[in-house]
């Protein structure tokens, strides 16, 4: 199955429900593990987004502790072109993915939740990512030979982990349990693109 490219850059999408707490945090993570020039562009939308809020304080203080930015971002829902327009969209559930496949049916081979796509990356061989993705290849070329490899994992993989949960008007240690489960699959994503020893 060959990779699917909307574009010159490979355009990631990731969806949550407000987009103010795990999906801007997922997109903040990966741009930053993804430096410029790597041909990756990273979005977020909200299935339910609370248009042109700002990321979430205690999403914000996790964020930087981490020495990741959370400044100048605007909530911001999602639309059927963001889906067509991505060439691979990461969401925060089971229920989010369900929600982005039945508006947008062509996409359900390069859409996953991202805990989802993190253990199936984890388990593909690296020798076949080498060899799909070429000799030399930006970690663009190397995303967009992982998602037609990570698919064919999926009838390997238990479901039950999928989601990241929610921390929206919940304790500070509800939000470090969701970003402890993102942060996690974005390292694990960005060290199968970049290599053994990348982290977000």
């Amino acid at each position: 199955m060959a990779a699917y490219r909307s574009g010159e850059d490979f355009t990631v999408l990731i969806v949550c429900t407000g987009n103010i707490c795990r999906s801007p945090a997922i997109e903040r993570l990966f741009r930053s593990a993804f430096a410029p020039g790597s041909g990756i562009s990273v979005h977020s939308a909200g299935t339910g987004a609370l248009v042109g809020e700002p990321i979430q304080p205690p999403m914000v203080a996790l964020l930087e502790q981490a020495g990741v930015s959370a400044d100048s971002f605007s909530a911001r829902r999602i639309t059927e072109p963001m889906v067509a327009g991505a060439d691979l969209v990461l969401t925060a559930t089971r229920q989010h993915r369900a929600d982005v496949v039945e508006h947008v049916p062509a996409a359900v081979r390069r859409a996953f939740t991202l805990r989802e796509f993190a253990r199936l990356a984890a388990a593909v061989d690296p020798a076949a990512l080498d060899d799909a993705a070429g000799p030399g290849a930006r970690p663009a070329e190397r995303l967009a030979a992982l998602v037609p490899l990570a698919a064919r994992e999926r009838a390997q993989v238990p479901a039950e982990l999928d989601d990241v949960v929610d921390p929206y008007r919940r304790s500070d240690e509800v939000y470090q349990e969701s970003f402890d489960q993102l942060i996690e699959a974005v390292r694990v994503v960005a060290r199968v693109v970049l290599g053994v020893g990348a982290t977000a």
